[in-house]
């Protein structure tokens, strides 16, 4: 894949990536009206992306999934892949004593 081909399979990565975390937020009940924007820039950020791999890359694999094999498969890999590691991270912010704990 040419660096324009990834950046391109990234771009729409990044698009279902965002839809997927809306929709994900959207469900959870432990996350308030408050938190939404933040949880979704935590989900969504280069920074996490960088902890599985290169967040250009990572967006691209989310992007070639969706255009392979659709919207569905896309979201099932975002919940396989991306959604475990967010989690445990997310887990271990909220234990007290921790810095990151928001009240």
């Amino acid at each position: 894949m040419t660096e324009e081909d990834k950046r391109t399979k990234a771009w729409i990565g990044d698009a279902v990536l965002a839809l997927f975390a809306r929709e994900w937020i959207l469900k959870q009940k432990d996350i308030s009206n408050k938190e939404r924007a933040e949880v979704f820039i935590q989900i969504t950020s280069n920074q996490f992306l960088a902890s599985l791999g290169e967040p250009t890359s990572m967006e691209a694999e989310i992007g070639v999934v969706y255009e392979t094999d659709g919207l569905h498969a896309a979201f099932d890999f975002i919940e396989q892949k991306i959604l475990p590691l967010f989690l445990k991270r997310r887990a271990k912010s909220k234990q007290p004593g921790s810095y990151r704990h928001k009240s």
